[in-house]
């Protein structure tokens, strides 16, 4: 049984928590956090002891380290759980810096121990037998792929200005994403954006409403559309077209009872939530880690793709604030 300490047990930290306690396959063996009050709440929960993050990287007992502490602390994380010979699943992203990530793979490439980076959306059902389909020719050879993401109100404006943007913030999972289906290496990408749904936002220097295409060197393309606000509720979607055929997954509602009558169809809005929307994904992706550390696997996510997201956001950025197509 795989033994997993948490680092981090605020909103995503609780989640990873539960997902381990419930686990057959893996311990929560200990729960770290600056914030007292969270840790005792997910020990009473869990029974995991509360212990400081020193005492985790100190304990050979502990196999493996889960990091959902703020991001400015992800990349000394990493180093410290390398050194320590412990496997680990980091919260995206590793780090703000491109470099500064290239520099820890370095390092957890020769302390040689498993790195999983949690871009959790590959590890949803429906997105997962997209995939599978695409891999199983189900759409020919893919031409373009449509993401949509939309949350359903904007974060608070201090959040804002530290987030590092909509593009490294926000879009990030959709750049993973358009990686994970379309099987190649982004060689082009143009971006706009627009403060349309706070002038604070703006005024922050970032943008609430932005469209990013992609382009591969083969041709194939992907178009990104997100937004900060969505009326109707926590809006994930995603098409792929081929020359064979479309695929495409749809939101999940809060339940699938739908009314028809004379005036038409409806039904129950859509989940508001991420956590909601992606509470099976957080589980599966705990368990893709245990399978990847206990097979000794590589595993997916790997820190290399938390780099080249991270790559793609940056350059999104890049294009959007200077107008101009950027290449990779």
């Amino acid at each position: 049984m795989l033994s997993i300490a948490l680092l981090g047990a605020g909103r995503i930290g609780q989640i990873h928590g539960r997902a381990i306690a419930l686990s057959p396959r893996a311990r929560l063996a200990a729960i770290a956090d600056p914030f007292a009050d969270n840790a005792r709440s997910l020990s009473h929960e869990t029974g995991a002891p509360v212990m400081d993050a020193d005492a985790v990287f100190a304990d050979p007992a502990i196999d493996a380290v889960l990091i959902a502490t703020p991001t400015d602390t992800h990349a000394d994380y990493i180093d410290r759980a390398a050194s320590q010979g412990k496997a680990i699943l980091c919260e995206k992203p590793v780090d703000m810096s491109a470099a500064r990530i290239a520099a820890t793979l370095e390092r957890v490439a020769k302390a040689a121990v498993p790195l999983m980076v949690g871009f959790n959306r590959r590890f949803d059902p429906n997105f997962a037998v997209l995939r599978r389909r695409i891999g199983e020719g189900v759409v020919g050879d893919v031409e373009l792929v449509t993401i949509l993401s939309r949350d359903p109100a904007p974060p608070p404006v201090s959040y804002i200005e530290r987030s590092g943007g909509l593009f490294r913030d926000m879009m990030i999972h959709d750049f993973d994403m358009a990686r994970f289906l379309l099987g190649e290496e982004i060689v082009e990408l143009q971006a706009m954006g627009s403060a349309l749904v706070d002038p604070a936002i703006g005024a922050a220097g970032d943008v609430d409403t932005a469209v990013v295409t992609l382009k591969t060197a083969s041709g194939k393309i992907c178009q990104i559309s997100n937004s900060r606000r969505a009326t109707y509720g926590y809006d994930q979607r995603i098409e792929v077209h081929g020359s064979k055929g479309m695929l495409s997954a749809g939101n999940v509602h809060e339940t699938t009872v739908r009314f028809a009558g004379i005036s038409g169809v409806t039904a129950d809005p859509v989940q508001n939530f991420f956590l909601e929307r992606y509470a099976a994904a957080y589980r599966a992706e705990v368990e893709a880690f245990i399978d990847a550390v206990e097979t000794g696997t590589a595993p997916s996510p790997s820190g290399f793709d938390g780099l080249k997201a991270q790559e793609l956001a940056d350059a999104a950025t890049e294009a959007c604030f200077s107008g101009r197509p950027v290449r990779l």
